[in-house]
């Protein structure tokens, strides 16, 4: 019987907020193979997603909040082996599907475990922790589910969507950890928000979100589908409004740069974008 701690540190709804990147590269495909579709998904958010994060919270032990929690319960060893357990069973099935899914979940395992062990603990890197997560959770899953749910070719232009899917990724992952500089910095870690400061954070996250914008452009442009690049400055506004709203509040007083004000901007930013995507696969596959 898994522990209260244990189910609560897995996190399983944080990994709603990788959706996007799945769904993206899922409106991509001309054709959708559904039933690997719906085995990808619940590898990743089911087991890798959830065992990340459970590893993670058993190396870090936190007491303050943290990505979707408020107020995490100290981890147990029970976590661990779960982890370990949830990542040999996502290998596992993923190399019935296909050695390219399996070899990238794997790939995303060992950087994940790499960025969380105290051994290694590339998250105390601003720069490698940084780009460990924007390659990993965008350009890397995008990929493997790009491949493995119906693309019978790669594009050419494979490598711009992958970019895309980093920079959707890349832009909200900084201000995750803006209300976090006091507790990493005691624990060793120097993020890339520390860096930045909490100003610079919102500064650098509005570059990320203005080239992943212009990447999906070019993206529907070369479809020659330009309309869907408005109906996605659509369906973002309440992200572009909440983000100046709390930027406008922080330059007011750096204290607003809180859990409450981030977890906000994540919801909103994944719902946003998970209807987005969404509406693509809809108007692609159901019409």
């Amino acid at each position: 019987m898994l522990s209260r701690s244990t189910l609560q540190l897995l996190r399983f709804h944080f990994s709603l907020f990788l959706l996007p990147v799945f769904l993206f590269a899922l409106s991509q495909l001309s054709q959708i193979n559904w039933s690997k579709a719906v085995v990808v998904f619940i590898l990743l958010h089911l087991l890798v997603y959830p065992s990340s994060n459970g590893y993670n919270s058993y190396m870090d032990r936190d007491e303050a909040p943290i990505g979707g929690l408020a107020k995490p319960l100290p981890p147990t060893k029970q976590l661990f082996f779960v982890s370990i357990v949830m990542d040999i069973v996502a290998v596992s099935i993923a190399l019935i599907i296909n050695r390219i899914l399996a070899l990238g979940i794997l790939f995303y395992i060992i950087a994940s475990r790499a960025y969380s062990y105290r051994g290694i603990r590339l998250k105390q890197y601003p720069v490698i922790g940084f780009l460990t997560v924007f390659i990993c959770q965008g350009a890397l899953i995008f990929f493997i589910t790009y491949y493995s749910c119906g693309a019978n070719f790669l594009t050419m232009h494979l490598l711009l969507y992958c970019l895309a899917a980093s920079l959707l990724i890349g832009a909200l992952y900084p201000l995750t950890q803006i209300y976090q500089h006091r507790q990493d910095e005691a624990d060793g870690v120097i993020t890339i928000s520390y860096i930045l400061g909490k100003k610079g954070t919102f500064i650098f996250s509005m570059f990320l979100f203005l080239a992943a914008a212009a990447c999906l452009y070019f993206i529907f442009n070369l479809q020659a589908k330009t309309n869907l690049f408005f109906l996605f400055l659509l369906y973002t506004l309440p992200v572009v409004l909440f983000f100046c709203f709390w930027m406008y509040k922080v330059w007011q007083n750096e204290a607003v740069a809180d859990f409450k004000h981030s977890l906000r901007m994540n919801i909103i930013a994944t719902t946003c974008t998970t209807l987005f995507f969404t509406t693509l696969i809809i108007m692609k596959h159901f019409e």
